[in-house]
């Protein structure tokens, strides 16, 4: 791979937004920013954890609700979805909603 005037154009370009960057942070006003960045990286990475850890519940809370509401609109589904799967003729115990 050759280089032409297209590569070194843009290494000159990324190394001046790179000098430019270097050169804000290093006023009041950037160290603010960048303060206010971390700010929020931290509460993301919290609001993420606690998402993390209600994830198992959520997604337990949904497959009970969404099988019993899926049995309500469609009295027919299990038999239909055994039909598609292939379980003809298997009596398989129907899944019972949770209070």
């Amino acid at each position: 791979m050759s280089v032409n005037a297209k590569h070194i154009a843009t290494f000159l370009l990324g190394a001046a937004a790179g000098v430019a960057l270097n050169k804000y942070l290093q006023t009041e006003e950037g160290e603010k920013a960048l303060a206010d960045l971390k700010d929020k990286a931290s509460q993301l990475k919290t609001e993420a954890e606690g998402a993390i850890d209600k994830a198992p519940e959520y997604f337990e809370k949904l497959k009970t609700e969404g099988a019993a509401a899926l049995k309500e609109q469609f009295p027919d589904i299990e038999k239909f979805l055994q039909d598609l799967m292939g379980n003809k003729g298997t009596e398989t115990e129907p899944v019972k909603p949770v209070a």
